[in-house]
């Protein structure tokens, strides 16, 4: 593991390397790809290629911060952890790592529903996440998962909506990664030619915890990640609409949002239903490829969003890409892949390492564009 010799890595792109080398293919691929052509994937860090930056100088920036409030708190960076399934399966516990590095640098961190630690869990160790939850338009078990998430203690559910049917990962599929797994001589072998992985994150969770379950999904605890006889996972949700959305607002009293928005006109929509939130987001290329990067609805969002917070998710991985995205009007913004890396890698170390170095650019950033906060950004991009 990366986690006693952190100073190799200077950027986040640099965790990569080591991820690949720890990871076996199957969940190397299942991390890093998108679908099909990974056309949408490569194109969200493109898009930030278009955003030009316009610095002014000699501007006194001695007294700056990167403090950025969302929801009535003040957060130490403007960037949180994304939602990501099967964590676990990458690095030791990585849910709890999260929780844990997230509540020591004062940012926001998504549990996935997919996640393979259960949410009463993680909440014990930071009570401020966030749950995100897949729900079909059955209202029992949206109502029923709800009212665990909220059971749990957490205050904020986000609900992904573009997941109508599963995207088509070919590559993943191709090396037997699908819930469950089912084993065969190629997986076995692919587990076991990375031995880092196999025995400091796959083999000391067996000895630990036992088979992973996918523990979310529902209000009890869903199928095993590696079976022979458990049944697929179900997640085909193309009957879901604005008026199930509209019925968990009414239900859910804490703040809700959904991820996965791309369109202005569904931002106005969600406006008039009366969320908190939208994230824009195209799943990081895992869904729909040659969908649009959600950096080019940001701006139209935000002079629709109401009373809504415009967060941003998808293709983050530079400091400049956190103030770009920000000065095109996103309240806040959010990471994944960076810290699943970060901690396949690096464990715990691996995480706050990365978030370090997204703060530490992010405040270099805007110290060059000759800017004191973040909230006066709009006027340095062109």
């Amino acid at each position: 593991m990366l986690a006693n010799n952190l100073n190799k890595i200077k950027c986040l792109e640099d965790f990569d390397v080591y991820a690949k080398e720890i990871l076996p293919r199957a969940l190397w691929e299942f991390a890093s790809v998108g679908v099909e052509n990974n056309l949408s994937r490569d194109n969200n860090r493109k898009a930030f290629d278009n955003i030009w930056l316009s610095p002014r100088i000699l501007e006194n920036v001695s007294n700056r911060s990167i403090k950025k409030k969302l929801f009535n708190k003040i957060y130490s960076a403007p960037f949180g952890i994304s939602p990501m399934g099967a964590c676990a399966l990458c690095g030791y516990e990585a849910d709890l790592q999260f929780a844990k590095v997230s509540k020591a640098k004062n940012i926001p961190y998504i549990i996935s529903g997919s996640a393979l630690v259960p949410m009463e869990k993680i909440v014990n160790i930071n009570s401020d996440v966030w749950f995100q939850a897949y729900v079909d338009a059955n209202r029992g078990s949206i109502g029923a998962l709800s009212d665990r998430v909220f059971s749990s203690g957490i205050q904020t559910l986000v609900v992904t909506v573009d997941v109508p049917v599963p995207g088509n990962r070919r590559a993943t599929l191709r090396n037997g990664f699908e819930y469950p797994m089912r084993p065969n001589g190629r997986l076995i072998f692919d587990a076991i030619s990375h031995p880092k992985w196999f025995f400091k994150t796959f083999l000391r969770t067996i000895l630990s915890s036992g088979m992973p379950h996918v523990e979310n999904y529902g209000p009890n605890r869903g199928i095993p990640i590696v079976s022979f006889s458990a049944p697929e996972r179900l997640h085909i949700r193309d009957g879901l609409d604005w008026d199930d959305l509209k019925w968990l607002r009414d239900r859910w009293s804490g703040r809700l949002i959904i991820k996965g928005v791309l369109s202005v006109e569904d931002v106005k929509v969600a406006t008039k239903v009366g969320l908190d939130g939208v994230i824009l987001s195209n799943h990081g290329g895992r869904q729909l490829d040659t969908a649009i990067s959600p950096l080019d609805v940001v701006e139209a969002s935000a002079r629709e969003k109401g009373k809504m917070m415009i967060l941003f998710d998808s293709g983050i991985r530079r400091g400049t890409d956190v103030v770009k995205a920000l000065a095109l009007g996103a309240d806040f913004v959010f990471a994944g892949r960076p810290f699943l890396f970060a901690v396949a890698a690096g464990g715990y170390s691996g995480v706050s390492h990365a978030i370090d170095l997204l703060a530490s650019e992010i405040d270099r950033t805007i110290a060059l564009l000759g800017c004191s906060d973040l909230y006066n950004l709009r006027t340095r991009i062109v």
